[in-house]
């Protein structure tokens, strides 16, 4: 990572702006300077020093999408700390099981509420990133050693629902940042917009770390606009920003791509009705996979959208695809610090030097990495002559949603049992902007009166995080042809049966 933290103290750019916070109503953003973001990382860690944190230690950092979560993050790098980021999006139980061994934290505002409602704020010892009153940037920087240590600890989905954390190196992550700058073409991170939360890894890798390599800045949204993948976020509002934000390059979760695709498509409008006359951004997709029509009208509309893939034990990307070798319906060649095959069962194998250095819990849902060194990564592909990889689904049911969330459905499903008038419940939500639950509702219950639904949306508004909440409910009484044709002897649900006939079947009518 000294790579990065040289880029952030380069002279030349101490007057280059790295972060600019779009305002509500159209009026000048807020802007902060390379040399302001770095005295204002500088005086985090002066205070982090003040408290004798010792080097190597985990330290927790809870904010929002701002200049504060970026100063932090930076701070974290430059003192060698662990840095723990904590979605604000997390249950008060997620949150308690990812900062178990956290004595620290960074927050912002709305990181100390969360805290706060959490019931963890008289756990941790809470450092306020928030106050910063000087414009002086500082000179004389001591940038770390690039050792490879561990740098983060980044949330995954566990068989519980409580996270589990991947160990991401410093090595592995330069590693990748090192590939990306590779195949990036040059100028696409002049004005990056972020869409989703910093605490996921790849947003730090796109939104913070390659555009701090490449000398550009990042474009926040307003604080009054929900992150994709968080409540009150959709699809078709991050269209606004797109053309708002006047972005060079944004990276769109699948959600987004099939809503500008219809707007730019279905609904007659062209792409500078989007992007403004003449703007066309780089625009990259993951997280789940991307219909491949919708990549092909795309680009015959002038907008070509690069697919690719990853996943947290890779520190994010394995393959991807660039505008050298583009192919939809593919996830793109390996990056060049990547090697991939596909194992007897054909699972994708990834065998790289950005390979995380394990987990903080193991259970069922973990990755092993086997005695060759390759990440058995629960995919199953197929790869093609040319290299490029398909992805043909999950080995096992962990969804992922349309905005790249991971969902662990037993989870959800097993609290969603505990309402009264629910025997059985069914998670959907792969590849989709928002969760479905099947209810299996008591012989009393009619299935019409609605009991059951309000009973499960009270219940997952008070104890389940926001990216677990199912959005729509669908209530069916249970009875034995029910069973017998749904569900196996042992009780499992026959998911591809159940969203095929009773989901599917279920959902709204189109608009016209």
């Amino acid at each position: 990572m000294k790579v990065v933290l040289e880029a952030l103290c380069a002279p030349e750019n101490t007057n280059r702006t790295l972060v600019e916070r779009l305002s509500d109503d159209g009026s000048a953003p807020r802007t902060f300077t390379y040399g302001r973001m770095r005295a204002w990382s500088e005086g985090i860690r002066r205070a982090l020093d003040a408290r004798g944190t010792p080097a190597g230690t985990p330290v927790g950092l809870v904010a929002g999408n701002g200049p504060e979560w970026v100063a932090a993050d930076l701070a974290l790098l430059l003192e060698e700390l662990v840095e723990v980021p904590v979605p604000l999006a997390f249950s008060a139980e997620q949150a308690a099981s990812l900062l178990r061994n956290v004595q620290v934290c960074l927050v912002d505002t709305a990181g100390a509420r969360r805290l706060r409602e959490w019931g963890l704020a008289e756990v941790v010892d809470i450092v306020d990133v928030t106050p910063y009153d000087t414009d002086e940037p500082v000179t004389g920087t001591a940038v770390p050693d690039d050792v490879d240590r561990i740098v983060k600890i980044i949330h995954t989905s566990g068989t519980t629902g409580a996270p589990k954390g991947v160990k991401i190196r410093a090595h592995g992550l330069a590693a990748l940042l090192d590939s990306l700058h590779t195949v990036c073409p040059p100028g696409i991170f002049e004005r990056y917009l972020s869409l989703v939360p910093f605490s996921l890894l790849i947003e730090q890798v796109t939104a913070v770390y390659l555009p701090i390599l490449r000398g550009g800045r990042m474009v926040l949204l307003p604080d009054s606009v929900a992150l994709l993948g968080t409540a009150g976020s959709r699809a078709d509002d991050a269209l606004r920003w797109l053309g708002a934000g006047e972005p060079t390059a944004a990276v769109l979760p699948p959600a987004v791509v099939s809503a500008l695709d219809k707007a730019v498509a279905g609904c007659g409008a062209d792409a500078d009705a989007v992007f403004g006359p003449g703007r066309r951004p780089f625009l990259m997709a993951g997280g789940a996979p991307v219909d491949a029509a919708a990549l092909l009208r795309l680009d015959a509309a002038g907008l070509r959208v690069h697919e690719g893939y990853g996943l947290s034990e890779n520190s994010s990307v394995v393959s991807w695809n660039t505008t050298a070798h583009w192919r939809p319906g593919t996830v793109g060649r390996p990056l060049p610090h990547c090697e991939v095959q596909l194992s007897a069962e054909g699972e994708l194998l990834v065998k790289s030097t950005s390979l995380f250095a394990g987990y903080t819990v193991e259970d069922p849902t973990s990755r092993p990495v086997d005695e060759d060194g390759r990440l058995h990564t629960g995919d199953r592909a197929e790869i093609d002559p040319d290299g490029s990889i398909r992805i043909l689904g999950r080995l096992k049911n962990v969804i992922i949603t349309s905005h790249g969330r991971n969902v662990s459905p037993e989870w959800v499903e097993g609290r969603l049992r505990t309402c009264p008038s629910v025997v059985d419940a069914v998670l959907f939500g792969d590849g989709m902007e928002y969760l479905t639950a099947l209810l299996v509702t008591t012989g009393a219950e009619a299935a019409g009166d609605g009991e059951a639904e309000r009973q499960a949306r009270a219940y997952a508004a008070e104890h389940l995080a926001e990216t677990d909440r199912p959005e729509r409910f669908i209530a069916v009484p249970d009875e034995t042809a029910l069973r017998e044709r749904y569900f196996t002897v042992t009780g499992r649900p026959r998911r591809d049966l159940i969203l095929a006939e009773l989901v599917r079947a279920a959902e709204p009518a189109p608009a016209h």
